[in-house]
């Protein structure tokens, strides 16, 4: 008997039949192991090394994981059974597979008056229905009565992606059929009240694990076209970010006194003693509230966001004549490709199911990516505008298409496409590795040292060719983003620093003695760190062991100090203070229109908290997904395997829904809408 195709293999291909690789059609991620493992990935389920699809449709899931629940049929079916609570119950309101509209007479509503349900049809009686049967049909009806929910109150696919919402149906299964919902009230009051209580429990947890490893206080501004300027704290650490408030600085945006004093109390909020480094944007009145806010406390520093300066990196690169020209040939060619589904569709087919775009990350970024993808895809695309089904359609004897046909057999294109992904590849890399919530800072000078080694190595040292990169790159890092925070941190991770191929120059010496100047406050620490540092340049006591040298480059720097640093703990537990900060904000894809909401509508102070509340509890469980996606494990980073093409970055996730509509905050018309309404009648 012939085996048939396993339904799995339509959402992934076959990479390599000898190992067994397969390739996710979705997220491009490949595994071994077969089509087997691939189901858990494909259904979201965790399981050994599967890392759960990000990116499956949800029908798709839900029918894979359909499969993996659905029992193996018996060679020898037993006799059927019946379901007494259905079949007594015969009549009441489900899905049916014979279809057809009939009325239930047998539902209330709340008033009690019987009404018929127009959204699903009374099945037949079905008592005589095998268990497996019985049970597909209780899944149909609690999936359709979920559907409904969703489409009646507009609630986005993506909410089915939550980390919440199987932990929400588990918890609703594990009370049994006599589960009532919570109320209106209830959730607009209790357990809101609830909720926040658990966060700000986990806030405490969290400022206890600050005494040794420090945090770092995120400022995210933001501005709209009607002088709407808004301000995000945030607190973040390896274990996650906590959401602080927003604050509406109109007006005051360019105040950098006024600045000062906002992010001093947030601040001091936290502990001066616990913060390591306060990040913000690179416009004057933050520079300078940043250096009132150093010269005020001596053991903190103040840090541009690394992303942003990097973006700018590759924006000036772009900005050069002829980077811009092939970027721009490289826009028109996605243009058209994206811009009719069925040329779009068959680029896919002859890409595999990969994509050109990467529409979620910064302008800049997207643009080389996309080059990049274009590059590496050189012969699929040609293929594509060469093959028999391209050259029998329509769209092939549109004008475009023959311009991008012929910019595609251009060799000049193909020489400058290839020059400037490799050019921007390093800055690329070193920005994956910035540009997210996970401690970078120990990476962040070593990475800008790489990215320039590898330009000049790309024009095999030709100085008048890789100075006009080195220029653009230097004016930024000297100019915005170097601190002595950065070198200190590079010369503390000891993947970086024991490497024969890390220099040690005025500049990483320099920065390190000025940062244990600032962060070691007292005559005591100053001096156990002049003792103790010699024993880590040197490798002695237990840092020189094998496991030590080992852990090198297999534990994150952090780590790596706080498991062989015990023989010098003054100077340990500076290195884990520092290397355990990020060098980024700009991750954290915040929705502005729930802070515009916030901030823009007139409430009064009971409306006014309830919805400060509901942001708070809101922005502090998406940042608490994010965390709990990432297993909250930090890895060391190997600049070699980074793979810019594939990783998600931290910008291309979901950013949290808006909060649009605020009516819970307004009572439902009882005593006080109706006292206020007497009130206005009199």
């Amino acid at each position: 008997m012939v085996r048939g195709r396993d339904a799995c293999w339509e959402h992934c291909i076959l990479v390599d039949a000898t190992k067994q690789k397969v390739r996710c059609n979705y997220c491009q991620r490949e595994f071994s192991g077969g089509v087997y493992r691939m189901k858990f990935h494909l259904a979201q389920i965790k399981n050994k090394d599967i890392v759960p699809c990000t990116e499956v449709p949800t029908d798709v899931r839900d029918h894979i994981l359909s499969i993996l629940s659905t029992p193996k049929k018996q060679k020898t079916p037993k006799k059927p059974k019946v379901d007494k609570a259905l079949a007594a119950n015969g009549q009441q309101n489900s899905s049916s597979a014979s279809g057809g509209f009939q009325p239930n007479h047998g539902s209330s509503g709340q008033n009690g008056s019987t009404c018929p349900s127009l959204l699903f049809a009374c099945p037949s009686p079905i008592a005589h229905l095998p268990v497996d049967d019985v049970q597909k049909q209780k899944q149909d009806v609690a999936d359709k009565k979920i559907a409904v929910f969703f489409f009646h109150n507009s609630i986005p696919f993506s909410a089915a992606k939550s980390i919440y919402y199987q932990e929400m149906v588990d918890a609703v299964a594990e009370c049994g059929v006599d589960y009532k919902a919570p109320s209106y009230e209830s959730l607009r009051s209790t357990l809101l009240e609830k909720v926040k209580g658990d966060i700000h429990d986990c806030y405490k947890k969290y400022r206890d694990e600050w005494k040794e490893t420090g945090c770092t206080i995120l400022c995210d501004s933001w501005s709209d076209d009607r002088n709407k300027s808004l301000l995000i704290f945030s607190v973040t650490y390896p274990k996650g970010t906590l959401f602080l408030k927003s604050v509406d600085v109109s007006g005051c945006e360019d105040d950098a006194t006024y600045l000062f004093e906002l992010i001093e109390s947030v601040v001091l909020e936290v502990g001066v003693e616990h913060v390591v480094q306060v990040i913000t944007n690179t416009s004057a009145s933050y520079v300078y509230a940043g250096r009132l806010l150093m010269a005020k406390y001596n053991s903190l520093f103040w840090s541009p966001c690394a992303s942003y300066c990097i973006n700018k990196m590759l924006e000036d690169i772009g900005k050069q004549e002829w980077v811009s020209t092939v970027l721009e040939e490289a826009k028109t060619i996605t243009r058209f490709i994206y811009s009719h589904a069925w040329t779009l569709s068959m680029m896919r087919k002859f890409k595999g199911g990969r994509e050109l775009l990467r529409p979620k990350i910064t302008r800049f970024v997207t643009n080389f990516l996309t080059l990049r993808s274009i590059v590496i895809q050189e012969d699929n695309l040609k293929h594509m505008f060469s093959h028999t089904e391209w050259s029998s359609s329509v769209y092939s004897r549109r004008p475009e298409a023959q311009a991008i046909k012929s910019l595609l057999y251009l060799e000049r294109f193909w020489k400058y496409a290839q020059e400037a992904v490799s050019i921007s590849e390093p800055l690329l890399k070193i920005l994956r590795v910035v540009d997210g919530d996970m401690p970078a800072m120990g990476y962040m000078y070593e990475g800008i040292e790489r990215a320039k080694v590898a330009i000049k190595t790309h024009y095999k040292g030709i100085e008048e060719k890789y100075m006009l990169l080195w220029d653009i790159i230097d004016r930024r890092w000297n100019m915005q983003l170097h601190s002595s925070l950065h070198a200190a941190a590079a010369s503390l991770n000891p993947s970086i620093f024991y490497s024969p191929n890390f220099k040690i120059d005025l500049g990483v010496r320099n920065g390190f003695q000025d940062t244990m100047l600032k962060m070691a406050t007292t005559q005591e620490d100053k001096m156990d760190i002049t003792k103790e540092h010699p024993m880590y340049v040197n490798a002695q006591g237990a840092l020189g062991t094998d496991f030590a040298i080992m852990g090198r480059t297999l534990n994150a720097p952090g780590d790596w100090w706080a498991g062989y640093g015990y023989e010098i703990p003054t100077l340990q537990r500076f290195a884990i203070r520092i290397l355990s900060q990020p060098c980024s904000s700009h991750w954290c894809c915040w929705n502005w229109t729930t802070f515009e909401s916030l901030h823009s509508k007139k409430r009064n102070r009971a409306e006014l908290e309830k919805f400060n509340d509901l942001v708070f509890v809101h922005c502090n469980l998406w940042l608490q997904s994010i965390y709990q996606k990432r297993d909250g494990k930090c890895k060391p980073i190997v600049f070699d395997e980074i793979d810019i093409g594939s990783d998600e970055w931290p910008t291309e996730l979901d950013s949290p829904a808006p909060l649009l509509d605020d009516s819970w905050t307004t009572y439902p018309l009882g005593d006080t809408c109706i006292c206020v309404c007497m009130c206005l009648i009199m």
